[in-house]
Formats: structure tokens, sequence, C-alpha cells
């Protein structure tokens, strides 16, 4: 899945200016305006990926290699996947014109009563799976309903949510640690896809899943490239457009290989390649998505043609809330324990995620695809730094650097596409 803008992004006269390259201008020509205008429309979002590309280069030479093997690149995907669960929900919530500053508060609180339903009460482990994902939803409606239906600013809202799921999280745990879990519980962050087939050097059922994903990976490049010459938009000349699939292919057999030299596939990360497809799908295509940017981009307008603003938020939240639960969760079971110091800056993680990303400040833009890769660059800086040795708090200056870097930039573009 490759980064996109969205349909409310682009102004009016883009279908205008789209279209085949007119007969009377040099084909290098029409390429290079072609290719210039998309670097200008997903300039965030290729700049990040450009940026990830880097960071991952300088520590994979700075480690020695050490970045990139498939043990390091599984712990990776582990040690991340909360806070990319968390920065997909924060994406959402932004690009709806909100925050929520009460996420890792409340992956706290669901962590802290599945451990006392696991271990104190003998609930079964899905039983308590699923009463967690529903606590989540009630707090986000609770939120959500202060929010939408009352008229209270989100950042009042979520801040009082956080002081209160941190305290209920101390009232549920006290100053203890409660575990340890059932082992099906511990497998939601820890666990990997078995091994079937022959004995190889790989994982078998990995390298069909990559095979799958390369397949539904590049159909879907030649459907979008078949879409939009259909609305007569301009397209990547063939030679730039398979170009792009190769490096696409590169890129996923790449990782493949890496994850099936080591023990497989992680069921988490299943996880997050099914909210990520999920969500990605219902942003670009759904009716509900296209109500987010829209109320994001401009609140009055979108309530003027329809859209109904109070509900859209409110689901907002809610389904910031279930993701938030999902985030406690797979924490909780990669502690195998609920702690009372659980989620501790995690929503300054995912925010920073969500704007790393391609967020902006006044929402309405934004892409899932986006909080994924800045939660990445997140997570190779904090990998990468901890390999070489530098220490947690030059870690925190850096991290705070690309972050101001970053909405610093949206800022800069916003005013030179206004200008």
């Amino acid at each position: 899945m490759g980064p996109a803008t969205t349909d409310l992004s682009k102004s009016p006269g883009d279908k205008a200016r789209g279209g085949p390259p007119r007969p009377d201008r040099p084909h290098s020509s029409a390429t290079r305006d072609l290719l210039l205008d998309a670097a200008r429309r997903n300039m965030r979002q290729y700049g990040m990926l450009i940026a990830l590309a880097l960071i991952v280069v300088l520590f994979q030479i700075w480690t020695d290699g050490v970045l990139l093997k498939p043990n390091n690149v599984t712990n990776l995907v582990l040690q991340n996947s909360y806070i990319l669960v968390l920065g997909i929900g924060m994406m959402i919530v932004i690009i709806a014109g909100h925050i929520d500053l009460s996420v890792g508060s409340l992956a706290a609180f669901v962590s802290a009563a599945c451990a006392v339903m696991m271990v104190e009460h003998d609930i079964p482990w899905v039983l308590a799976l699923v009463l967690g994902l529903a606590i989540g939803a009630v707090a986000g409606a609770w939120q959500g309903f202060w929010i939408a239906y009352v008229g209270i600013p989100s950042f009042i809202v979520t801040l009082a949510g956080m002081l209160l799921f941190r305290g209920g999280t101390q009232i549920f745990l006290g100053s203890r640690s409660l575990g340890p879990f059932p082992e099906g519980f511990q497998k939601i962050s820890t666990g990997y896809l078995p091994e079937i087939g022959p004995a190889t050097n790989y994982h078998n059922l990995t390298l069909l899943l990559g095979l799958a994903l390369l397949a539904f990976a590049l159909l879907q490049e030649v459907r979008d490239r078949r879409r939009q010459k259909e609305y007569e938009l301009e397209v990547l000349p063939r030679n730039l457009f398979l170009t792009k699939c190769v490096a696409l292919a590169a890129a996923v057999l790449a990782f493949t290989m890496t994850l099936a030299s080591y023990r497989g596939v992680p069921v988490v990360l299943l996880l997050l390649a099914a909210l990520l497809i999920g969500f990605g799908y219902v942003m670009r295509n759904a009716v509900v998505g296209r109500h987010v940017y829209a109320l994001g981009g401009n609140r009055a307008a979108a309530k003027l043609s329809g859209v109904k603003d109070r509900r859209v938020t409110f689901l907002v939240f809610v389904n910031m809330g279930v993701l938030a639960a999902l985030a406690g969760i797979v924490y909780a079971a990669r502690l195998n324990a609920g702690v009372p110091q659980a989620g501790v800056n995690f929503e300054l993680e995912a925010i920073a995620a969500a704007f790393i990303g391609g967020a902006s400040m006044s929402g309405g833009v934004g892409t899932v695809f986006g909080a994924v890769i800045g939660g990445l660059v997140l997570g190779v800086l904090n990998n990468g730094m901890s390999l070489v040795g530098i220490g947690t708090d030059y870690q925190q200056v850096i991290k705070g650097l690309v972050l101001l870097a970053a909405v610093g930039f949206d800022v800069w573009n916003k005013r030179r596409v206004g200008s």
C-alpha cells in the first residue's frame, strides 16, 4: 500500500490540470513536470519515506549491520506494535481536527482490568480480551459524548480522561504487578505463525504470505493506474511505473525473507497489517472516512454539505478508545503482567508518530499509512540509538528535534502553497 493524498487535499483544479501530455510538449519535459507535480502533492509522505530510508541506512552502517538482522527487525516490530496501533487511531483523531491525551492512561487501565479479570477472577483470556475491548469502547464513547454532544474541547475532555484512567489503574493495581497471564493471551504479542510444510531454512508460511502480499500490492498499483486513466488523470510513464513496481517488489521480498529467516511473521504484525489495510480502505473509500476528512478540513462547509458532525466525532473517539484498549492488551501481553506504570508517555509517542507521518495541526490531512511510517521513524530511531549506546536523555532530545522538524515542515509547506 503506497502513500497517497486525499481527494480533499487536492485543489479543484487538479483534474483540470490532468489529462494526457499535450502532443506539442517534449516527452522528457512532460515527465519532469509530472514527477515534480507528484512530488509537490505528496511531499510530506514521500519525505517521510525518504527520511525513514536514510535513517535505516545510517544506523545499518553505524551498527555494523546489526539493525537489519532478522532477530532485530522482529524485535523492532514487537517493541513498537502498541505505539503503531495507537498511532493509527491518533491519526484519525487528528484528521478530524481533535486530539486525545488519554490513550496512554486508557491503555494502562484496560491492561490492569484484563490482569485483574484473568489472574484474580480466573476469567478465560478470550472473554477478558473481549471485555477489555468493550471497556475501551465505553471509555471512548464517554469522551466522545462530552466532545461531540456537549461541545467541550477534546483537549480538556481527554486531559480529564488521562487523570481519570490513570487513577483507575492505580485503584485496580495499587503498586503491585499482576501476572502471569495464560499462554494464549501472551501469544497476542509474542506469538508467531506456526511452521508448516517441509523443513527448509526459511519459515514456509511467511514466504507464502509474502508472495500473497506482493501479488496484492502489485495488483493494487495496476488498479490505481487504471482508475487514474479512467478519470483522465495524469499517470507515471510506463518505464517509471515499472521501476516503482520493481522497487515495491524488492522491498516486500526483502522484508519477507528477513522475517522468514528468523521465526516467521509475529502474530502482532498480522494484527497491524489488518488495521492498516482496514482503516486505510475506510479512510480512502468509505463515506465515514470522507466525512472525517471533511470535518477536519472545513467543519462549517462539511456541516452545510450534510455531514453529521456530532455522530462522526463520536465514532472517531469510540474508535480511538477501542484501539487504545487493544494497545493496552498488546502491551500487557508483551510484559506478561499488568503494571501500574503501563502506558506512560504513550500518548506523546502516538501524537508524534501521527505528526511525523504527515498529519496537519489544522486537521483534514494525513493517512493511516503515514501514521505507520511516523511510528517506524520513531521506532528505528529508538532502536538504532540504543544499539550504538546513545543514552535515553539524548534520545529524547533527538526525537524532539525530529518532531519539531516535521511540524515545522508542515507549516512551511502550507505557507509555500498559500503563497
